[in-house]
């Protein structure tokens, strides 16, 4: 199977957005003044210097976003784009925090055109601190609202990016009952092999997950892929059975 090379795709450009403008001008004026230099360096190193920090500690953090958006108004689907991208631009890693944040806040006004945005997201500076959110509370509420995404998940999961490929793992981590079993081991049978940690991790998270839901299958399951299955995504799968 040729599978599709994430960073191959082009970047989406930032659509025009007043509201983004607006965003945009607050939260810079607000975080930069907050920035603590010995905290970011903190920081940095334990994020593993994927991207450079302001420093400003989560509570702090919260509390200036609310400000941001306090009378800013409702956006569309084009402003979450707009206000994403743009964040993303920014090198500091609290921006893309605000851009999650805001993301889980305002999923339900994005369709399934936002798809492509996402994509960039998960895949440009990528870690797990924004990554495994964006796949619960971003990807997750899209597919749920238009299930004809899950065919665009099915491809997520053989892209050569890791970080695709975790978040379609990861996309029903809050599913519950709602699951769709056979995806989900499908994809995890798919990238069981998969040589990177945080794939293998993922495997054994999504299944640890759904065990709260049905144990019995997951425990099937593991007990009839083990000889696939890497032990660390043995272990985490049955780590509470």
């Amino acid at each position: 199977m040729r599978r599709v090379t994430a960073a191959a795709r082009s970047a989406p450009v930032p659509p025009d957005s007043p509201l983004a403008d607006t965003v945009l001008e607050r939260l810079t004026a607000v975080y930069a003044p907050a920035a603590d230099p010995m905290r970011a360096e903190a920081a940095a190193a334990y994020m593993r210097h994927v991207a450079p920090f302001l420093g400003i500690p989560a509570p702090r953090r919260r509390a200036l976003s609310r400000t941001v958006r306090t009378g800013a108004g409702r956006p569309d689907e084009r402003d979450c784009a707009a206000i994403a991208l743009r964040c993303w631009r920014l090198p500091e890693r609290e921006y893309h925090y605000f851009a999650v944040d805001f993301l889980r806040r305002h999923v339900g006004r994005c369709s399934s055109g936002f798809l492509p945005v996402l994509c960039h997201l998960v895949s440009t500076v990528p870690w797990w601190d924004t990554v495994d959110l964006l796949a619960a509370y971003v990807a997750g509420p899209l597919v749920a609202a238009d299930p004809a995404l899950g065919r665009e998940m099915d491809r997520w999961i053989d892209d050569e990016n890791l970080w695709v490929a975790r978040t379609a793992l990861l996309h029903q981590l809050r599913y519950r009952e709602s699951t769709d079993a056979e995806r989900l081991f499908g994809y995890c049978l798919r990238r069981a092999g998969h040589p990177d940690f945080f794939v293998r991790k993922a495997i054994g998270w999504a299944l640890r997950e759904y065990a709260r839901t049905d144990p019995a299958a997951v425990r099937d399951f593991v007990d009839g892929a083990r000889d696939h299955l890497s032990p660390l995504s043995v272990r985490e799968a049955l780590k509470h059975l």
